[in-house]
């Protein structure tokens, strides 16, 4: 990131709003929902399967054929406006207080309050552009921990939910109504614990993944717009976002999907009876089925990651342009 575009960004932080930042996530996860939803299906189907063997159109056949796609989209899609309402106000408001508590002590100890937006681009400009890049990278990378962190909280009972639904199958009496339902029933016998189970593993997988697709979403889109610095500036930004969006969702999605495997097995194993740990069920998978079937799913996981956070950044980001304008 060059020194007049970190400048802008700090700015940029500095003016948006948190309600602003609520607004425009929440909107950029409703469409993230809506695109990826069957995908998500498919995918949770095969990692619960127990047959290794089943491919996509048996796994789909089996719970109710293609409609069953978007069974269990209702819990998701009604919190995703908090969900990520939640990851992009978190993360906007750790940056601003990421550079509050670290960029003024660079400026003889200033306070943050105290000096001016003037002040703050005369330091970036005089700052030489690598520890400017790594101080972006590092700030990206904490505050996305801190987002993914937060949204845990509410990730966790959410998806063990969808699970639920997602693996009922139609052949069988249902045992869950409708997410509704899944929650009033799993409280009531197992507690708010029963709610929050696999909370370990969604720690594990959204705290450091956050992390990394902050991070990874900065620098992509920032080489990209330098690669084109002569493309048209409005239809090039729209592009920059949708590709860094795509491949850093992507990148991330590979790097945790075993954790995500087991997540799923111990959001779908029988809530009564003997409750094993994340690396218990890790280490049953790969003696009975071999360590690629950890990553069994991983090729509809990522067909699914680039459309879905391709759409999430221009979507927040135009979000946000509508949001300033009135």
């Amino acid at each position: 990131m060059s020194q007049e575009e970190t400048a802008t960004s700090i700015q940029q932080e500095d003016e948006i709003t948190f309600l602003e930042d609520f607004i425009a996530g929440g909107l950029a996860g409703s469409a993230s929902v809506i695109v990826g939803h069957p995908f998500d299906t498919v995918k949770v189907l095969l990692q619960t399967s127990s047959d290794g063997s089943k491919g996509i159109l048996q796994s789909i056949g089996g719970v109710g054929g293609v409609s069953s796609l978007f069974r269990g989209m209702v819990a998701p899609l009604s919190m995703a406006t908090v969900i990520n309402a939640i990851i992009f106000s978190s993360y906007a408001s750790s940056a601003r207080v990421y550079d509050e508590l670290f960029l003024p002590s660079c400026t003889s100890n200033v306070d943050a309050d105290a000096i001016s937006m003037n002040e703050k681009e005369e330091y970036i400009q005089n700052t030489p552009p690598a520890p400017s890049s790594y101080y972006q990278m590092n700030k990206n990378f904490v505050c996305g921990c801190f987002a993914g962190a937060i949204q845990t909280l509410v990730i966790c009972p959410t998806e063990h939910v969808k699970c639920r639904l997602q693996t009922q199958s139609s052949s069988t009496v249902t045992q869950y109504k409708g997410p509704l339902d899944a929650v009033k029933k799993i409280t009531s016998q197992h507690g708010i614990r029963g709610l929050y189970r696999g909370f370990g593993c969604t720690s594990l997988r959204e705290i450091p993944a956050f992390g990394v697709y902050f991070a990874a979403y900065d620098y992509i889109k920032d080489y990209i717009n330098d690669f084109n610095k002569d493309e048209d500036d409005t239809q090039h930004a729209w592009m920059a976002s949708a590709i860094a969006g795509g491949i850093s969702g992507s990148i991330t999605w590979g790097m945790i999907y075993p954790v995500d495997m087991i997540k799923s097995r111990i959001q779908t194993d029988p809530l009564t009876g003997k409750q094993y740990s994340m690396m218990e069920v890790g280490m049953y998978l790969q003696n009975k089925y071999g360590w690629r079937y950890l990553y069994r799913g991983l090729g509809v996981t990522l067909v699914r990651a680039f459309p879905v956070n391709g759409i999430i950044f221009p979507v927040y980001e135009f979000a946000l342009l509508q949001l300033r304008s009135y």
